[in-house]
């Protein structure tokens, strides 16, 4: 088959003429077409009669509209003329052509959904409990903490389950409110160390917790490096993740990023 030679532009027409006498005559042609990726291709071949008389050479051009200008694309045959359509301006590889055939049709780009979008209209479809994730900074006023204790509250009441930390601040704030619900079992809090290294008033919340997660093998860990990894371990089991930072807050900014890339269900109060 020709050789087609490189047409950039959008939509490419290059067709082949041939020049002959004028007693010329054709008894019947015969027409192919190809689709190769996003090139369409016809191929017309005349069967010359018996009164057809000697040919001239077959003239090919290829004529593209655009930066390349007039580009010379098809060998020479006698007897045949060329047209190709060229809708797109790449050829396929040969992987895709051995996997998905050469006579495929190339179909339209599609825009990405967003997922988060989808994410979160699923889950407001989903009536269902779901375990959500409590993330936030420990510096946070009395206000902020009994708006968070009420949040807390009302999750469990719904027969979510939560997961949080033992840090002072938010996590001390959820704890109590998942308390209130007296819905122990509802309630998960994973230590970023073992529980005697939290502070004396961490302790002694988490005493009326009944599920209380350590991690000893951390207690020699900056505290950082510790929570950074309590948080992941956090993700990991829950659908849904609700934080409340400020804009400088790190360690948080990571952790709801790497939550959006788990495809977690992420909610983020700013406190600044």
């Amino acid at each position: 088959m020709p050789s087609l030679g490189l047409c950039r532009p959008p939509l490419v027409v290059a067709a082949a003429t041939h020049c002959s006498h004028a007693s010329t005559s054709c008894a019947s042609t015969s027409v192919s077409r190809f689709l190769v990726g996003g090139i369409s291709l016809h191929r017309s071949r005349s069967l010359p009669s018996r009164r057809a008389s000697s040919r001239r050479g077959l003239r090919v051009e290829c004529r593209a509209q655009g930066d390349a200008g007039e580009v010379q694309a098809f060998d020479d045959r006698r007897g045949e003329s060329w047209r190709a359509y060229a809708y797109g301006d790449e050829l396929p590889t040969q992987a895709e052509a051995v996997t998905q055939g050469v006579q495929t049709v190339q179909t339209e780009y599609k825009s990405t959904p967003d997922l988060d979008y989808l994410q979160e209209l699923l889950a407001i479809q989903q009536n269902g409990p779901r375990a959500i994730g409590f993330f936030g900074t420990r510096n946070m006023g009395f206000m902020h903490q009994q708006l968070i204790e009420i949040l807390s509250y009302a999750m469990v009441i719904t027969k979510n389950h939560i997961y949080t930390s033992g840090a002072a601040g938010t996590n001390a704030a959820v704890i109590r409110g998942a308390l209130r619900a007296e819905r122990p079992d509802l309630l998960t809090v994973i230590l970023p160390q073992s529980l005697k290294m939290q502070p004396p008033e961490s302790q002694e919340l988490l005493a009326k917790v009944k599920n209380v997660v350590e991690m000893p093998h951390n207690d020699h860990l900056p505290l950082i490096e510790a929570s950074r990894l309590c948080n992941m371990d956090i993700l990991s089991h829950v659908q849904q993740v609700i934080c409340f930072a400020f804009h400088d807050s790190n360690l948080l900014m990571e952790t709801c990023s790497e939550a959006k890339n788990m495809r977690k269900i992420v909610t983020l109060f700013y406190l600044d």
